[in-house]
């Protein structure tokens, strides 16, 4: 996966444009859609600046990311996933 460079904290911009350029069919505009995303989420303020929500989650890795995605979801703590690199998802560990 091309996107695996991009796994370290302060790398949250770069991950998705690299993650919207790599798709099967990718937006004309990749900044432009980079901005929306972020903006939508609350990332990004309309100035193209991190919000204090997105400076947060620029400082994560990926993997802390998705463990916080997985943990918000089901209510369970980050403890109770396991974190999968290749697919980028957090599944919940098996006893």
């Amino acid at each position: 996966m091309i996107t695996q460079k991009f796994m370290g904290a302060n790398q949250l911009v770069d991950r998705l444009r690299e993650q919207l350029r790599t798709q099967k069919t990718p937006p004309a505009d990749i900044e432009g859609a980079v901005r929306s995303i972020l903006q939508a989420r609350g990332h990004m303020d309309t100035q193209g600046k991190l919000t204090a929500k997105g400076q947060e989650r620029n400082a994560m890795t990926a993997k802390e990311r998705a463990l916080d995605r997985a943990a918000t979801r089901t209510g369970k703590s980050p403890n109770a996933f396991k974190y999968n690199a290749s697919t980028n998802r957090a599944t919940l560990r098996t006893k």
